[in-house]
């Protein structure tokens, strides 16, 4: 399964709740944080919600 590396590049603050909500449940607390998720369709869709927060890179499982 392919791996989704999701990086928070602009901040939370002025955010709507369900915005800080979706990058606090990715595990994005911070500016600049990357983490590390699987690529289902649950994570996909709170991506699209961020779409102008992050930004997203595939990359291969090792």
């Amino acid at each position: 399964m392919a791996k989704l590396e999701i990086t928070l590049v602009r901040g939370l603050a002025s955010k709507t709740p369900r915005q800080r909500d979706t990058a606090i449940s990715l595990g994005l607390n911070k500016k600049h944080k990357t983490v590390v998720h699987d690529d289902t369709p649950a994570i996909r869709g709170k991506i699209e919600t961020l779409l102008h927060m992050i930004t997203v890179r595939e990359t291969e499982e090792k």
